[in-house]
């Protein structure tokens, strides 16, 4: 029984798209959780104020989504 095993045979396609998932999971949900903090900090803990904390949220989000997102994979 043991020798049927052939290692490298199995088709683990469903096990790297659940890791390719979580990890984008974990990244876009990061950077909301982030950006909310920092909304929320500067709104209710500094005198900036609400327009002043969703600004820098929104910029935090744009510069975050421009840093994180998929690179094309290069050619070789």
């Amino acid at each position: 029984m043991a020798s049927e095993y052939h290692r490298g045979d199995m088709d683990i396609s469903e096990q790297v798209a659940t890791f390719n998932l979580f990890n984008g999971l974990t990244k876009w949900g990061s950077l909301a959780i982030a950006s909310m903090l920092l909304l929320l900090v500067l709104w209710f803990c500094t005198p900036a104020g609400f327009l002043a904390g969703f600004i820098s949220a929104v910029v935090m989000f744009g510069l975050g989504v421009v840093f994180l997102r998929e690179k094309p994979a290069a050619d070789h």
